[in-house]
């Protein structure tokens, strides 16, 4: 068979470089281009993967027509998500965007509509999707270790996200406050902040560990940084028929989670009928109560393999099976995520309880 042919398109978040980086090592793929409007943005890209400079576009178009890959890997700043699958889908290649979903519920759509009507795939890449952990909670869920999910309860975020580059390179405080002001993510405009940033992973994958079901209302409140129009902490909170959840985003915890887990730690407490599970990201095992350990065992995480390691491997076996997208990749399930955070986002607005958004 022949591989997989894979481009990367607009470099707006530093997460093309891990995802190229997955491309690069896959025996199926082979990386036929990448593109942004700025060349030395695909620099180090081009020079890790040894991208000759027939393969490098300034122009999307011609990268497509050129290259001719069967998927495309997006990482526009949120707010142009929309745009850039409406320019990308009519070439007939699937696509893989970077979290999150879109900038609203409205650009999500536009997103699903595009990509239904050249018949590509969408998909969603939310990388704690690939965390052992939380796949292992996923797993006993799916089992019935804990019973029916009532509630869901996620902290997540880090330092911010101009204290690393691709591959988790850390960067210094000088640099971090010198790009704050022209970095789209502290820009309002561009879909900026830790509520749009972050928290549509938990909304998402607490929408998969609930198997798709959906809050009836939704209340918001964000802090307000001096000098930044945008927030650094939101917490949300989800009534649905079952109980109360919570996803709360912070972009300045202590530590990074990858590196040292901060306090809170970020990731997943799910409580069932019949037991709960605390999942931590980047954790050795999970902690799992149940009717038959109510004082609670360690349980070590499953050891994943591909095509379940990270989104690459994922997208490759869909194609290859001529399959559909599912789980929180899936515009199905992310979608019901965005409508949770744009029902938060307009809770800010209004400073009060809203009705989730259809």
């Amino acid at each position: 068979m022949n591989p997989i042919r894979i481009a990367g398109i607009n470099f707006d978040h530093f997460h093309m470089g891990d995802l190229l980086r997955m491309a690069h090592e896959h025996t199926d793929v082979e990386i036929v281009g990448i593109c942004d409007d700025d060349l030395d943005r695909m620099a180090e890209a081009a020079k890790s993967f040894r991208i000759p400079e027939t393969q490098i576009f300034t122009d999307h178009a011609k990268c497509l027509e050129q290259a001719k890959p069967d998927l495309v890997i997006l990482c526009p700043a949120a707010s142009h998500h929309g745009e850039w699958v409406e320019k990308v889908a009519p070439f007939g290649c699937d696509i893989l965007v970077e979290k999150p979903f879109a900038a609203s519920l409205a650009e999500a759509d536009r997103m699903i509509q595009a990509t239904n009507a050249s018949g590509s795939r969408l998909a969603i890449n939310w990388p704690l999707t690939w965390v052992p952990s939380h796949r292992t909670t996923k797993r006993l869920i799916d089992e019935g270790k804990i019973g029916e999910v009532q509630e869901v309860h996620h902290y997540g975020g880090n330092r911010g996200p101009l204290w690393h580059v691709a591959d988790k390179v850390e960067r210094s405080a000088s640099e971090v406050e010198r790009e704050k002001p022209n970095s789209w993510f502290y820009k309002q405009s561009h879909g900026g902040g830790s509520l749009l940033d972050y928290a549509g992973y938990g909304t998402t994958l607490g929408t998969w560990f609930m198997n798709g079901r959906r809050p009836i209302e939704v209340t918001c409140v964000v802090d307000q940084p001096q000098g930044l129009e945008v927030d650094e902490h939101s917490i949300t909170i989800a009534r649905y028929a079952t109980g109360l959840s919570k996803f709360e985003t912070r972009w300045g915890t202590f530590t990074d989670p990858w590196t040292h887990q901060p306090q809170p730690k970020c990731g997943f407490v799910v409580v069932g009928t019949e037991g709960t599970i605390s999942s931590d990201d980047y954790a050795a095992t999970i902690r799992v109560q149940s009717t038959s350990c109510p004082a609670g065992e360690e349980i070590a995480v499953d050891t994943l393999v591909a095509p379940l390691q990270n989104p690459v491997q994922y997208m490759v076996d869909v194609i290859r099976r001529g399959a559909q997208v599912e789980g929180p990749l899936s515009p199905e399930i992310s979608r019901i995520g965005q409508q949770i955070v744009d029902s938060a986002v307009l809770s800010v607005k209004q400073r009060a309880t809203v009705a989730l958004l259809n």
